[in-house]
């Protein structure tokens, strides 16, 4: 950042209006005005830098200052650093040190002028000795040279009293005049009756569509519940919806991940009216992060599940669920993706998703709530939200990118879940390589901790796919990813045929394979 310049800055030129302290020595000749001397720039200007030192003048050697002790006599301080130089050039005779014996001769008639400087007539004009001051410093006790002036400084005259009374007097009119406009509008700020219409009882009522956000959010809200676990690990809190009249609810896994199979963790549903009831699970699979539970309430409204294989990109969508625990939270957005490869969880229990991608806000405790269309139909349950590249955080906000579960696949689990307790998944029956970085994805061409790459008279095994194939697209689709043919996989059901594009060395063919179910955990 720039400061302005300093204007009392040292090094400034000298105005040229007086002569510095160290100006060059002016012979002094006989008249009755001196001469004016041309002007020398000082280089030891004031601190200031705005003006120089005043010059003061110089005292005859022989003059006695009446200020200093005993009548000695006084050099000047301001004598200019050459004037030792030009008197070491000449001798000390008369008029060059000493006072001469009287006035000095005036020059012979026709003479010439005389050089001041000359060596024929030091005494006659020697600059610092002989020369006649106007102005000589008096001596203690005589008077003061008629030449001397004084200077006295004038008196500022006083204000007259003629005018102090007319001022008095105005300043007294002036703050009688504010104080009552100030008091005029004070007296305004506050009315005994304020006078506000009333509220509107229009005769047009105002008409939502059932397919705006407040008519889908009216419709969506009540069916709606947030839930809270409590444990040793901690507490959690996410969201959920009703599925059956009877009790019966949905949500992610991950939100009562915690409360499986822990005696001690106890979960509690809150719906939209304030009402809390405990719940238990019913049952709950981390391969597609689902669970549901049952509370012992009977009339709910259940929400309607629809088809999210029609589902495009571009439909308006509603997010509804608990954020932060902010329970009955409506956001809006479209369905910005769709197929997204979405693995969540950990090691342990990883969820592969082949999710529906989403631009309504998302955060945290929306997790198991509802995303619904235009119609107000579930078409998936809100699972995942997007990190930025390099986020070291466990727990985001929304940046614009969640991911559901798609609702075909939440019917068929939910299904298995409230029926048996347990999850199932389609499989081809091979072990893919995790280090291979070509085209598409490999078989692995050795067993994996025990394991077979191609399992025995599994779907691939019959269809003719051996260890170290490369399986390039399924069903047309290209896969370069692991997770995504897994994902793909996934989101089919047990019995389904899949056409798997595969190459084996340099040859390619397309592969029919009937996909086998996964044995129950």
């Amino acid at each position: 950042m720039s400061t302005p310049d300093d204007p009392s800055a040292p090094g400034d030129a000298h105005d040229g209006s007086r002569p510095g302290p160290d100006a060059p020595p002016v012979p002094a000749e006989r008249h009755d005005e001196p001469e004016p001397r041309a002007a020398d720039p000082n280089p030891f200007a004031s601190p200031s830098g705005q003006r120089s030192l005043p010059t003061t003048p110089e005292v005859p050697a022989h003059t006695s200052n009446p200020y200093a002790p005993h009548g000695q006599p006084v050099a000047s301080p301001y004598a200019p650093p050459h004037a030792q130089q030009v008197a070491s050039a000449y001798p000390a005779t008369a008029g060059w040190g000493t006072p001469p014996a009287g006035p000095p001769s005036a020059p012979a008639p026709g003479a010439g002028p005389v050089d001041p400087w000359s060596q024929q007539s030091p005494a006659a004009h020697a600059p610092w000795g002989a020369a006649t001051y106007p102005n000589p410093v008096p001596t203690p006790g005589q008077p003061p040279h008629p030449a001397v002036q004084t200077r006295t400084k004038k008196k500022r005259r006083a204000l007259s009293a003629v005018w102090i009374f007319p001022l008095v007097v105005l300043a007294l009119v002036a703050g009688l005049v504010g104080g009552v406009i100030g008091g005029r509008i004070s007296a305004t700020d506050h009315l005994q009756d304020a006078g506000l219409p009333p509220a509107g009882t229009g005769t047009a009522s105002i008409e939502r569509a059932p397919d705006s956000v407040a008519g889908i959010a009216g419709g969506v809200l009540p069916s709606v519940v947030s839930i809270q676990v409590d444990g040793a690990q901690g507490s959690a809190t996410g969201s959920g919806f009703v599925l059956r009249q009877d009790g019966y609810l949905v949500t992610n896994h991950h939100v009562i991940a915690q409360a499986d199979n822990a005696a001690s963790t106890t979960i509690t549903v809150t719906f939209v009216d304030g009402s809390e009831k405990p719940a238990t699970i019913v049952g709950s699979t981390s391969d597609y992060d689902l669970a549901v539970l049952k509370v012992d309430v009977d009339g709910l409204t259940p929400l309607r599940l629809g088809d999210s294989g029609k589902v495009v990109v571009g439909d308006p969508v509603v997010a509804i669920g608990a954020p932060l625990g902010l329970a009955g939270t409506v956001t809006t957005g479209i369905v910005s993706a769709l197929n997204r490869p979405v693995t969540a969880g950990d090691a342990s229990s990883t969820a592969f998703i082949n999710a529906i991608q989403t631009d309504a806000a998302i955060n945290p405790g929306n997790s198991g709530g509802p995303l619904v269309n235009a119609a107000g139909e579930v078409i998936g349950i809100n699972s995942a939200i997007a990190q930025p590249p390099g986020s070291t955080a466990s727990v985001g906000g929304s940046i614009g990118l969640g991911f559901a579960i798609p609702s075909n696949q939440v019917r068929r689990t939910a299904d298995q879940l409230i029926e048996t307790g347990h999850a199932t998944f389609p499989i081809i029956g091979v072990l893919l390589d995790q280090s291979y970085s070509g085209e598409g994805v490999q078989v692995s061409g050795a067993d994996q901790n025990g394991q077979p790459p191609v399992s025995a008279n599994g779907p691939a095994d019959r269809a003719g796919i051996h260890p170290g194939d490369i399986i390039l697209a399924i069903n047309g689709r290209p896969v370069t990813q692991p997770d995504e043919l897994i994902v793909a996989i996934r989101a089919l059901t047990p019995g389904d045929t899949v056409l798997l594009r595969v190459r084996t060395g340099s040859a390619e063919r397309d592969v029919r394979v009937k996909l086998d179910e996964s044995d129950a955990p």
